[in-house]
């Protein structure tokens, strides 16, 4: 009977903690701040956070590599973030598909339907471009992107969302006549090395990157002046002046004050020397002070931000164990009473493990209409049912015939037999499918970090951003860890939970 009590107690209990953390809390409003997955996105995303700590004298929180402008973009509009750094270039082009240039005044008329407003220019342009290695285009007499028209066999590796851009990849090849192949998709941090290397000879590139210089690199004269200027301004929602005016007023205060030389270094500071933004104080003009990481990599694996984002990993790993456990175990039970079922629900929930995760969370994003700890753990718990699903009804169907008979004998209705012999005798089974969702969750886990659900991955991104080895191990070590840790801790439940006679071997 106390059994029977504490499974409604406990299912309540999951329930309210799964509401607290995907309701934001009303009593005290946050200003949240997004970037984009590379660096002077974040660098840029952490000057406005902390300004607006600084000196508009708010809670401000930094939801750092969100991913590609269409999950920035729809994190704006659904309300999970108040602003991010943007360009003028992408929001005409890209969100608004606006081919010709516009003012922004125009800019602003077209994105208040959508309860968006752009503003505040912070003073440099970094536009797309096309480079290749130097000493290529010198023997080549490439200079002008036009040139490439007479190299056909030239590799080109570009980033996946200029690959699909209309200001990117389709457009150049338009206004250009490229007939080369369609280009392998590179990640931008990847395709300097890549191009480094001689892996592909020619590659998107944004103006103000600092490792232009670094790898001898030569920016082919865009002769033809496809691309728009890409001007850094402010993309916010429109009612955030009101909301928050003084962190506003510390905002507007950036205008025109970061030029292209001084993003360049800022670049250079986070990317080639591993420093990274510390502080970002208005006095006159912005006084951006970078502060060395640490390069013991004990600090570096368990200072700073390592408790909290251990308590978010734990939050998305068990938060959504936990609902794969309330929907898996019935499932299965269902499936092990109906073959028809059987085939239907293991069919689908094995379906489910084919889907990429970035698809999965895409979609999710896009049903939720907001990004973060929900859509991620919904991801989780769709991925963590195949095994809890299956060994439940795996293990129901191997309990021995002449046990269920013996139950039947006794005259037992299907309820007390299901909870009282059946479920118990399958427990090794749906144990075992338990302790594989959960070290599957710990690892998959990490991915929720492009979509600013938190937990290891952040370090792991970041890492990958900044090309820093220590500040990806920082993430992946942890990660790792937790695995082995909820790995050895099911199987100390399985000793405790499951009697010794079930544990052993059938002879």
């Amino acid at each position: 009977m106390k059994q029977n009590k504490v499974r409604p107690l406990g299912l309540l209990l999951c329930t309210v903690f799964l509401l607290i953390r995907c309701v934001p809390c009303l009593a005290n409003p946050t200003l949240n701040v997004g970037s984009k997955r590379f660096t002077e996105s974040h660098i840029l995303g952490e000057i406005l956070t902390q300004l607006a700590q600084t000196q508009g004298g708010v809670s401000a929180e930094h939801h750092a590599e969100l991913g590609n402008t269409g999950i920035v973009f729809q994190a704006l509009k659904s309300g999970e973030i108040d602003v991010y750094p943007e360009y003028t270039g992408t929001i005409s082009q890209e969100l608004l598909k606006d081919k010709s240039p516009v003012d922004m005044a125009t800019m602003n008329a077209q994105l208040a339907p959508l309860g968006l407003s752009a503003g505040v220019p912070l003073g440099f342009n970094d536009t797309y471009a096309l480079a290749m290695r130097k000493d290529q285009a010198d023997k080549l007499g490439i200079k002008n992107i036009s040139d490439l028209v007479q190299h056909q066999n030239l590799k080109f590796g570009l980033s996946p969302e200029f690959i699909g851009r209309a200001d990117g990849w389709p457009g150049v090849r338009s206004a250009y006549g490229l007939t080369q192949a369609q280009p392998n998709g590179v990640d931008h941090g990847l395709a300097y090395e890549a191009i480094a290397q001689g892996q592909i000879d020619v590659m998107d590139i944004y103006s103000t990157d600092s490792k232009i210089s670094k790898y001898n690199l030569l920016v082919l004269n865009d002769d033809k002046h496809f691309f728009p200027a890409y001007d850094a301004v402010l993309l916010y929602r429109s009612d955030l002046p009101q909301r928050f005016p003084a962190a506003w007023a510390s905002f507007q205060r950036l205008q025109g004050t970061i030029n292209a030389e001084l993003m360049v270094k800022m670049n250079a500071a986070a990317e080639l020397a591993k420093n990274f933004i510390a502080t970002a104080i208005l006095k006159e003009k912005p006084d951006t002070t970078l502060q060395a990481q640490q390069p013991n990599f004990l600090h570096q694996l368990f200072g700073g931000d390592f408790w909290i984002l251990t308590v978010q990993h734990l939050e998305l790993t068990f938060g959504s164990l936990i609902v794969s456990i309330i929907i898996g175990i019935p499932l299965g039970i269902w499936c092990a009473r109906n073959t028809l079922a059987a085939h239907f629900i293991l069919g689908l929930v094995g379906l489910v493990q084919t889907i990429p995760s970035l698809a999965l969370l895409a979609f999710l994003i896009a049903i939720v209409n907001r990004i973060g700890f929900l859509p991620a753990a919904i991801a989780l718990s769709l991925y963590a049912l195949l095994p809890i699903v299956r060994n439940t009804y795996t293990g129901l169907l191997d309990i021995p015939k002449s046990l269920r008979e013996s139950a039947q004998a006794l005259g037992l209705p299907a309820s007390a037999r299901l909870i009282q012999i059946e479920l118990p005798l399958a427990k090794r089974s749906i144990l075992a499918g338990i302790k594989t969702s959960a070290v599957i969750n710990v690892g998959t886990a990490t991915i929720a970090a492009l979509i600013g659900a938190g937990g290891y991955g952040e370090r792991i991104v970041q890492g990958y951003t900044l090309d820093d080895h220590l500040i990806m191990l920082s993430g992946a070590i942890p990660a790792a860890g937790l695995a082995l840790l909820v790995q050895w801790a099911f199987d100390g439940l399985e000793t405790l939970m499951v009697p010794k006679a079930l544990r052993q071997k059938p002879s």
